[in-house]
């Protein structure tokens, strides 16, 4: 099988992570990457032995050689880079949060579809091995009709005002950052919600460190969600229904084990590991997609995107958040 050869849009912490698990995947080759910086490309690709490295995004969207780009800087430069790299010709897989707004993710949604361009929102949890036997038990009515979903996220931690987590400029706060995963958890349990609650404290710069989310579904389900860059929380997750219920440990997001609970039988833990630090599932699944000549992914397809960042655009309405030129 020819390989899948890869394009790196960034060089921070994700990226370099990113990289190394795709190193791990035989029908997968690093072959560029690219920065804003030339040194900066040229210093990773030294790193992590990448023949070629673009002192732009347009220059990596023009080699000849990628066949698709991941892209991982700030999510306030996601649209930009994805354009970019659509317009250039080239399939995408894009980090979470996708984008700003809905408004920005549905252009680059538009913009795939009419170039003919696979693109994908790197969620990783929805193709970590766990979270598909966790559907899988769902779909067959292992907990009943899910009634309830718990999911939280976050962590306490002291930045400067300037720190991308603080910094509207930059799409900060917790809900995009971390409250992305709850959301998406909740979306890929329950579909779109009819309705959407909450409630955040924000920081001096204006933007939320600690929220409160409320779904509801015209099933009569709800997802109660928070998130938070303020306080430590579990990072732990629950699918409930009147059959039993589904716990996920800590770091919910990339599980290796889950708890099957059933109301008529003793509790059945599974044990399901992922490969590398678990981002090389999403890379299998885009390219999986890239062989198949699909322009989306069934795990995580263009209106799941559409529908979390419409929940988000909702959130920060509530509150009070506003990010630069909206």
């Amino acid at each position: 099988m020819n390989a899948i050869k890869w394009g790196i849009l960034a060089t921070g912490g994700i990226a370099a992570t990113f990289t190394e698990d795709l190193k791990r995947l035989l029908d997968a080759e690093v072959v560029a990457v690219g920065s804003r910086s030339e040194k900066s490309a040229r210093d990773f690709a030294d790193r992590h032995g990448i023949p070629r490295a673009h002192g732009s995004w347009a220059e990596l969207a023009a080699d000849p050689e990628v066949d698709i780009v991941y892209v991982a800087n700030t999510q306030n430069a996601h649209y930009d880079a994805v354009r970019t790299c659509l317009e250039g010709g080239k399939a995408v897989l894009c980090e979470k949060a996708f984008t700003l707004n809905r408004a920005e993710a549905a252009k680059l949604v538009d913009l795939a579809r009419e170039r003919g361009l696979f693109l994908m929102e790197a969620m990783w949890t929805r193709c970590i091995p766990a979270i598909r036997k966790i559907m899988e038990l769902v779909e067959e009515g292992a907990v009943g009709p899910v009634s309830t979903v718990h999911a939280d996220f976050a962590f306490s931690v002291s930045v400067p005002p300037d720190h991308r987590l603080r910094n509207p400029a930059l799409g900060g706060g917790a809900l995009l950052d971390v409250g992305v995963y709850p959301i998406s958890f909740a979306h890929m349990v329950l579909g779109a919600p009819a309705g959407v609650r909450s409630w955040a404290r924000l920081t001096p710069e204006g933007v939320d460190e600690n929220t409160g989310v409320l779904l509801g579904y015209d099933s009569g389900a709800v997802a109660l969600l928070s998130c938070g860059i303020a306080t430590d929380s579990p990072v732990t997750a629950s699918i409930s229904g009147p059959l039993g219920r589904i716990e996920l440990p800590h770091m919910f997001f990339r599980p290796d084990t889950f708890t099957l609970y059933r109301t008529d039988s003793e509790p059945e833990t599974f044990y399901v590991p992922f490969e590398g630090k678990g981002m090389l599932h999403e890379a299998t699944e885009a390219m999986r997609c890239l062989r198949e000549g699909l322009l989306e992914s069934p795990l995580m397809p263009w209106q799941a995107t559409l529908d979390v960042m419409g929940v988000m655009d909702e959130v920060r309405s509530q509150v009070g958040v506003r990010f630069p030129g909206e």
